[in-house]
């Protein structure tokens, strides 16, 4: 093992524990969250409001998302801030970078897009996107579409993963994508 690889483990270890810490912390001030909560990452959940979150059964919250209970933006006018609940429901997907504001429900196996700014409800099973984000499929509708897309790619397994990469896996991947997109595991 190389120092390289000795000082990131070490770096990981001291960040999960960081994490670990920062989660306890929002849980004894009433953050709700379910089982098997995957939460990727650097993330924001409004600390000083946190009791007003819940993220339900079987989430994934991706890097960068921040759940922003509060709105302060009144506060120096009319002297007082708004709050609202966040309700993330079972089986739902956050995509990186996503935010979501007070007095959203984001409906059972949903799905944030990628820098999405989420100022309302999400029905169940639908996919929101964009600032503001808007329904713009449902996940049934999605999942039908990527399964049609990746019907004549190379679906590339766990070897093809970074930290596994050569400069021969990167050409085929880069060739197997053409001016599309590809699809790993």
């Amino acid at each position: 093992m190389g120092i390289y690889s000795f000082v990131k483990g070490i770096y990981h270890a001291m960040e999960e524990k960081r994490r670990g810490k920062y989660i306890d912390n929002l849980l004894a001030r009433g953050l709700k969250l379910g089982n098997n909560v995957e939460i990727i990452s650097n993330f924001f959940f409004d600390p000083s409001h946190c009791f007003l979150i819940s993220i339900g059964d079987n989430c994934t919250i991706c890097p960068n998302v921040r759940l922003i209970a509060h709105d302060a933006s009144t506060k120096k006018i009319l002297g007082y801030t708004k709050i609202g609940r966040i309700d993330i429901m079972e089986d739902c997907f956050i995509g990186d970078s996503a935010i979501v504001l007070p007095n959203v429900r984001i409906g059972p196996g949903s799905i944030v897009g990628s820098g999405s700014v989420v100022t309302k409800d999400v029905p169940a099973g639908m996919i929101a996107a964009g600032n503001p984000a808007r329904v713009i499929s449902s996940v049934d509708e999605y999942i039908r579409k990527i399964k049609s897309m990746s019907r004549d790619k190379k679906i590339f397994g766990e070897e093809y993963y970074i930290e596994r990469l050569d400069d021969a896996k990167r050409k085929e991947i880069i060739q197997s994508i053409g001016d599309s997109i590809g699809f790993i595991v």
